[in-house]
């Protein structure tokens, strides 16, 4: 057999993608490990329901409460689906199926930009942009809970138009002939047949930029006023549960230090349920 014949080569591949692949499942089994490791126990000192439900987090008291950064995060997520969702399907399907070619050829690589802009930059953008017409409309000091559901809208824009745009146009063309055979307008046949041909493609999109608005971190400290209070309002400040990791992370030791970590094990499971539900339904069949 020859050193370099098709078959020896084969076998190569194979076990180079081999061993990528357990590498990456190594790395999540070496992070869930950590993590619950050092974060389970930390639930159990202070009590999980004093953790998990608790409206106070005062670690100078010992007293590590954390609903107050859950319902943040929930909050500040579910702002940016309302505000960001709709926007990226419908330019989503603007792109791919109303779009000139002359100006796709202007529009895509700017929406590929805008996902390659550092976290930083957004929130400098908000901070500057986005706090002062807030509370130019609304009052208060503009650091709350709408502007930074208003930034992280346009943070996972990029990521919802960019894979709901590809589950657009992999859709067979016949579905947008046969509509028009039927007598449907061009409007009509993109959104009754094309569309909805779209849609397990779409939701992947919506559940990746779900994914980002919760983990996303420094845009969020910049402009949500980082209170850690229960939440009363859109203009009130807000923390998040990646906020509070970050910003007590530098100087934090013992139960602190630990409760933390904890924090960043409830984050990982918002992460995994949104992950499983996704592939629950695709593996029901209902997309």
């Amino acid at each position: 057999m020859k050193i370099f014949s098709g078959e020896f080569r084969e076998k190569i591949m194979k076990a180079v993608f081999l061993t990528a692949a357990l590498v990456s499942i190594l790395a999540v089994a070496l992070i869930c490990i950590f993590l619950f490791a050092n974060g389970i126990p930390a639930i159990g000192k202070i009590g999980a329901s004093d953790f998990l439900l608790g409206k106070n987090w005062r670690p100078g008291n010992n007293i590590y409460g954390i609903l107050p950064m859950i319902l943040g995060s929930i909050y500040v997520t579910a702002g940016a689906i309302i505000l960001g969702v709709p926007v990226g399907i419908l330019s989503a399907v603007y792109t791919a199926r109303f779009c000139p070619a002359k100006l796709y050829k202007i529009l895509k690589p700017a929406i590929e930009l805008l996902a390659g802009i550092p976290s930083v930059v957004y929130g400098f953008f908000g901070l500057f942009f986005i706090v002062p017409v807030i509370r130019g409309v609304f009052g208060g000091d503009g650091n709350s809970m709408l502007s930074a559901s208003v930034l992280l809208g346009i943070m996972i824009l990029p990521t919802i138009i960019g894979v709901s745009e590809a589950a657009i146009k992999a859709v067979p063309e016949s579905y947008y002939e046969g509509a028009l055979a039927l007598g449907a307008t061009h409007e009509r046949s993109v959104f009754f047949a094309s569309l909805p041909a779209a849609k397990s493609g779409i939701l992947a999109g919506v559940i990746l930029g779900i994914g980002r608005a919760v983990g996303e971190t420094m845009a969020v400290i910049m402009v949500a006023g980082n209170q850690a209070r229960m939440p009363d309002g859109i203009i009130s400040g807000v923390r998040t549960m990646t906020a509070n990791i970050v910003l007590e992370m530098g100087y934090a030791a013992d139960l602190h230090r630990e409760a933390l970590i904890a924090t960043s094990v409830v984050l990982f499971v918002f992460i995994m349920i949104i992950n499983l539900s996704f592939s629950l339904i695709k593996k029901r069949g209902a997309l």
